[in-house]
């Protein structure tokens, strides 16, 4: 599919855009790195250029990087804005992170009563400035307080644990809450045509069962007595699996049955993915994004030909070594066979 093809990109830093796809061309292009990921808090890239010609990004230009092979339009996988410039004797490195940055420096205090997890979402990207491409609504939250001890994204990422949801910045630099389902597109990676090396991580989930609790009557004397204090908790208390060992999660936002529940079946699954883990390298795929899922395929362990979750990905292009692509994975599958 891309055998034989030159890598090409088109970079637009501030006003300036270099573009090889279009016009092939010697570029001061001499490294390229770009890792997005699932679980870390802002995606990032990074750039090596050739202290020539009157290229010179500075901190805080928009940035858009595209990637993909010469004759073919390159396909954007990140935005956001230059943090960092180093200017050496031969080279500039170039450093520069997602939308999510701009949450990373949002703070905000601030009360909801009776929203939806998503309603909360809105109001933190609101407020840092940044679009919305999905938000599911997720969670019914009786009280949910925000503070500005910590930044916005980590009330976000707070709020996709307890829904059970993935939290990201999509290639345009809008947000994304929602539960996988499967991913929006699948991308085949069969032996001995298109993987370049493989590794896989099998681990213990670490938990049998969760009980999840909450510290509110709220469940059987309405949502108006979330601010009581309880001796029984039984009535806010959520579980999800069987046997040991027995994992605790305890959190004052839990205030109802519902809530509990959904954030220890969200625990659970987590875990249960977690056991398998891998990371798939292949030639340059600026087509994965975050949250599709892959099929692998022809491999020995038979285990393995099945469908996983995108959980990371990194493209990188150098003059040395081309266009490589690693894509780190998960399970799917949790016990039992739900997805």
């Amino acid at each position: 599919m891309t055998a034989g093809l030159s890598p090409a990109y088109r970079l637009r830093l501030g006003r300036k855009v270099v573009d090889t796809a279009s016009e092939p061309r010697a570029s001061t292009l001499t490294a390229l790195d770009v890792a997005l990921d699932l679980d870390v808090p802002a995606d990032a890239f990074t750039l090596v250029l050739g202290a020539v010609g009157s290229f010179r990004p500075v901190k805080g230009d928009e940035a858009e990087i595209a990637l993909g092979y010469a004759g073919e339009a390159p396909e954007t996988v990140i935005s956001g804005a230059v943090a960092r410039v180093e200017s050496g004797l031969t080279e500039i490195h170039v450093s520069g992170a997602s939308a999510a940055g701009k949450l990373l420096r949002t703070t905000l205090d601030r009360t909801f009563e009776g929203v939806s997890a998503g309603d909360i979402v809105r109001e933190l990207v609101r407020a840092g400035g940044i679009e919305i491409a999905r938000a599911e609504d997720g969670t019914h939250f009786p009280a949910y307080v925000i503070d500005s001890r910590r930044s916005a994204w980590h009330h976000l990422r707070d709020l996709a644990d307890l829904c059970g949801f993935d939290l990201w910045i999509d290639r345009e630099g809008k947000l994304v809450f929602e539960r996988f389902a499967g991913g929006r597109t699948a991308h085949v990676l069969e032996f001995r045509k298109h993987l370049l090396a493989l590794e896989v991580l099998r681990r213990d989930p670490g938990a049998a069962r969760i009980e999840a609790w909450g510290e509110s009557p709220a469940s059987a004397r309405g949502e108006k007595t979330w601010g009581w204090l309880t001796h029984d908790f039984g009535a806010a208390r959520g579980t999800a699996g069987e046997g040991n060992p027995l994992r605790l999660l305890e959190k004052p936002v839990l205030r109802t049955r519902q809530a509990a529940q959904t954030a220890a079946t969200a625990l659970q699954r987590t875990l249960a993915r977690k056991a398998l883990t891998g990371r798939a390298l292949t030639l340059g795929r600026p087509q994965v994004r975050l949250g599709d899922a892959i099929r692998l395929r022809g491999l020995a362990d038979d285990s393995l030909n099945t469908f996983f979750q995108v959980r990371r990905v990194r493209h990188r292009l150098t003059k040395a070594s081309g266009f490589t692509t690693e894509i780190g994975f998960r399970s799917i599958e949790v016990p039992g066979g739900a997805p």
